[in-house]
């Protein structure tokens, strides 16, 4: 299972420096963002039949992590909001092959097969954003998130879950940008 404890130590450091300091729940609109859209916030990849809510913890603590969870994929709160500029986290559970899905413990399973050019929608403040994959890779536990994903100077969207699905030896994470720019 997602160990939410290990990932939120290991990307708050590397956040901490990459990240513009302005958290407001209500970002300014950006141009890259549709008009109103009447849709609650969430995530959607059409590639891998995925929608799941976006959920914002409450806390930084485990149980906090655990119960989102269960509920939809989460914004690391440590991340930019969506559609802002810089590096937005949202994680999620991933399950083996044929695991029932309930409690969204299975959103994440698949994100391994998303190639360059699929596209991520995000729904944020009644607004869509649409990220295209960049890439995907294997990310060792106490390596991180590669630096290049942190520092590209884009609106950049970064998914991540555990590798492989439904154990927590390592991570999974695809990085994509607003309409690839």
């Amino acid at each position: 299972m997602f160990n939410q404890k290990a990932v939120y130590g290991e990307l708050k450091v590397l956040l901490k420096e990459t990240q513009p300091q302005d958290r407001s729940r209500e970002p300014e609109t950006p141009s890259w963002a549709e008009e109103f859209v009447d849709r609650g916030d969430s995530i959607e990849i059409p590639k891998l039949n995925i929608s799941a809510p976006l959920i914002f913890p409450s806390g930084n603590q485990k149980n906090d992590f655990l119960e989102a969870l269960k509920r939809g994929v989460i914004h690391f709160p440590d991340s930019v909001l969506p559609g802002q500029n810089g590096v937005t986290i949202i994680l999620g559970h991933s399950a083996p092959a044929n695991w029932p899905e309930i409690n969204y413990d299975w959103v994440f399973s698949n994100i391994s097969r998303l190639i360059p050019g699929d596209e991520i929608f995000v729904f944020f403040n009644h607004r869509q954003y649409v990220y295209k994959v960049g890439e995907g890779m294997i990310l060792e536990r106490s390596a991180g998130i590669p630096s290049p994903w942190l520092s590209n100077g884009k609106p950049t969207l970064i998914l991540i879950s555990c590798w492989p699905p439904g154990k927590d030896y390592k991570r999974y994470g695809v990085v994509a940008t607003i309409n690839g720019i």
